[in-house]
């Protein structure tokens, strides 16, 4: 997928009036997702987004904790100025995309680094195991 396909895909699952607007979110949900994710499933996905994509992800330096989905919404929703409601809805239409760059395997691999709230933010369902 080029760069200008995953901007169509987010903006089509954003359904942003634009592709600038499409692109906004992308850089943002992505610089966030580069501060949470570390070791291989970083390099990973950086090698499966597009070039542009990538950069913006691997340019950030990864918090020592990652945080929780909803404190990862929240925390992009600060750096913005936006509401909750506005970035929760934003990074779900980037990590729509996301999720199909990864594949499956990748995508549970990163789920399982990333502490609770993000599968949701992903578009899956979040399972605990049973006790």
């Amino acid at each position: 997928m080029t760069y200008e396909q995953m901007l169509e895909k987010v903006r089509y699952e954003g359904a942003y009036p634009t592709p600038e607007r499409a692109e906004e979110a992308v850089r943002l949900v992505i610089a966030g997702l580069g501060r949470q994710l570390t070791g291989d499933e970083r390099v990973e996905l950086a090698a499966r987004l597009p070039f542009e994509a990538a950069r913006v992800l691997t340019a950030q330096i990864p918090d020592t904790e990652p945080l929780t989905g909803w404190a990862f919404v929240n925390g992009l929703a600060a750096r913005t100025g936006a509401s909750l409601a506005t970035t929760r809805w934003d990074t779900g239409a980037v990590f729509s995309a996301v999720a199909v760059l990864a594949g499956p395997d990748l995508l549970d691999r990163i789920l399982r680094q990333l502490p609770s709230g993000h599968a949701l933010l992903f578009g899956r369902a979040e399972l605990t195991p049973a006790a």
